[in-house]
């Protein structure tokens, strides 16, 4: 397993639609591995593959983040939510994309989703409240949506200039 970069927001890559999985292959499976690795290592709750530059419909996350909490890693190839709550949630969101940067965002307070994990099984499960926030956030990724289109247009212009400046400072360095 390994660390791999993450892209910086403005990146045309993270407004791409992601291509389906068709077949989960070793190379997928590793690439899953080192998905929950970079997320671990950033450190984060949640990335998908267009985050590292990869047009493919996978996403990870592990939203048990209780001190001494068990990590209950979830890697998903080709997630869709198939039920929504007409109840919704406001949570501050951020995103290993665009690095210290929060606001929020309201979404579904709770979601059904269907996927296929890395061994190919078809899986379905209900998810409430960060996890819930979570799944919906890096799925929005896998259609080339961010959290900040979800905000007002000056604000969202606010962050792309910041981010535009950090991507330059870190160039520099």
């Amino acid at each position: 397993m390994s660390v791999r970069p993450i892209l910086i927001h403005p990146d045309l890559r993270l407004k791409k639609v992601a291509d389906p999985v068709t077949d989960i292959s070793d190379e997928l499976q590793r690439l899953a591995e080192d998905m929950l690795e970079t997320m671990y290592d950033a450190p984060g709750i949640g990335l998908a593959a267009p985050q590292l530059g990869l047009s493919h419909r996978l996403i990870v996350m592990d939203c048990a983040k209780d001190e001494g909490a068990r990590p209950q890693p979830h890697a998903m190839f080709n997630p869709e939510v198939v039920w929504q709550s007409d109840d919704l949630n406001i949570h501050e969101e951020g995103c290993l994309s665009i690095p210290e940067t929060f606001a929020e965002v309201t979404r579904p307070a709770e979601v059904v989703v269907r996927w296929t994990d890395p061994s190919g099984e078809a899986k379905e499960d209900r998810f409430a409240g960060l996890w819930a926030t979570c799944v919906q956030h890096e799925i929005d990724h896998l259609e080339g949506k961010l959290f900040i289109d979800y905000l007002k247009p000056l604000k969202r212009q606010l962050i792309t200039r910041r981010m535009q400046k950090l991507k330059r400072e870190r160039a520099r360095a």
